[in-house]
């Protein structure tokens, strides 16, 4: 492939990267009912034309947006509590991991909330979300049952769900509404919380 035929991509890739960092900013500034694609344009540094060539409407920019801050938000290292003797030590790093990208995004893990209630799109995103991330930890509950780690009599779906939801609220009442627990605290409080919940032998 030659560089003439790369380089209108490359060009492309690199500009819609700059209107998901600027849109990014427009809604943490200005939230999602009054920000302006004018506006995320001109944050962007591109025309209010090329913003149209990427994306049809501020409801798909705000996706973009979302949908990274999604992958900084799962629970990835769940999945590797089967690969250690200290399953506590690997759900205590995964909250970790996920309580430092919640606080990094927390005005836009807010505004998703504020807009699921108002667009069905959304809240089916949001809903996918989080049962994306429940279906993830159910197997690592599964995983440690099966290894006598964890209460057999428990559901792992539901459990995931309620654990999940457990900690995804306090770091939504610490990082949005300002509740002050210092994050040391929270994340021994979360961890405690999710050992006992699944019986898990202490250290």
């Amino acid at each position: 492939m030659s560089t003439a035929a790369s380089t209108p991509r490359v060009r492309g890739a690199r500009t819609r990267e700059a209107l998901v960092a600027g849109a990014r900013r427009v809604f943490e500034r200005d939230g999602f009912l009054e920000a302006r694609i004018a506006d995320i344009a001109a944050e962007s540094g591109v025309a209010t034309g090329s913003f149209y060539t990427h994306f049809d409407s501020k409801e798909a920019a705000f996706a973009a947006v979302i949908d990274e801050v999604h992958e900084e938000t799962l629970h990835p290292r769940l999945e590797v509590t089967h690969s250690t003797d200290d399953p506590i030590a690997v759900i205590e790093a995964a909250h970790r991991d996920y309580l430092l990208a919640y606080r990094r995004n927390a005005k836009l893990m807010a505004l998703l909330e504020q807009v699921a209630l108002i667009d069905e799109d959304f809240r089916r995103l949001r809903l996918d979300r989080v049962h994306l991330m429940a279906r993830r930890n159910a197997k690592t509950i599964r995983r440690l049952q099966d290894k006598g780690l964890a209460d057999p009599g428990l559901d792992p779906l539901s459990t995931a769900h309620a654990l999940n939801g457990m900690v995804s609220r306090m770091a939504n009442l610490v990082f949005v509404h300002g509740e002050r627990i210092g994050f040391d605290s929270l994340l021994a409080t979360l961890t405690a919380l999710w050992a006992n919940a699944l019986r898990i032998p202490a250290r």
